[in-house]
């Protein structure tokens, strides 16, 4: 009799333990959110809010690109980037997915000449269409103050913008529900 009390005393403390450290992940994944959240907020306070500013221009490859009458067709996922970005490492391979499922413009913010960002592009092996902003002029125009940027555009319109790294799923739903 006194093994199976002192075996039940274990399951619960065993029980206890673990709740307590589902409560302490739980507080941290909530605060986690909100700090991310505020960040987001502040780093994308001067980017666009509502209508897009305009981008017609030439990508890397020498294809036009209209991004507000993309935005028409289908919602745009853009990307503003930099090859010496380590937070763009981590993103840039979703964003390289995501366009084998959406439309996707980048912006290479001084990231040097096309035939720099080329190599770049063949030697991580990406295929989304890539906008050289040698000066950092089309960056400028958007407000972006942080790499890497994502706005999510539909109709002309930003309905999404996130700062810093995002993840699959995140980036995956957004564009749903754009």
């Amino acid at each position: 009799m006194p093994q199976k009390k002192t075996e039940n005393k274990d399951k619960k403390k065993k029980a206890k333990g673990i709740r307590h450290w589902l409560k302490e992940a739980v507080m941290f994944i909530a605060i986690l959110t909100i700090f991310s959240t505020g960040l987001d907020i502040w780093r994308s306070g001067d980017m666009p809010s509502n209508e897009i500013p305009e981008l017609i221009a030439q990508t890397i490859n020498d294809e036009t690109i209209d991004l507000k009458a993309m935005s028409y067709e289908k919602p745009v996922l853009l990307y503003f980037w930099a090859t010496w970005c380590p937070a763009c490492k981590f993103v840039s391979p979703t964003v390289n997915w995501m366009s084998d499922h959406f439309n996707v413009v980048s912006v290479a913010i001084t990231s040097g000449e096309n035939r720099r960002i080329n190599a770049f592009m063949d030697n991580s092996e990406y295929s989304f269409p890539v906008i050289n902003d040698n000066k950092g002029n089309i960056s400028r125009a958007w407000g972006v103050s942080a790499t890497p940027s994502i706005v999510i555009i539909k109709d002309g319109e930003i309905s999404f913008i996130a700062t810093g790294v995002s993840t699959p799923p995140g980036l995956w739903l957004r564009m749903l529900l754009a």
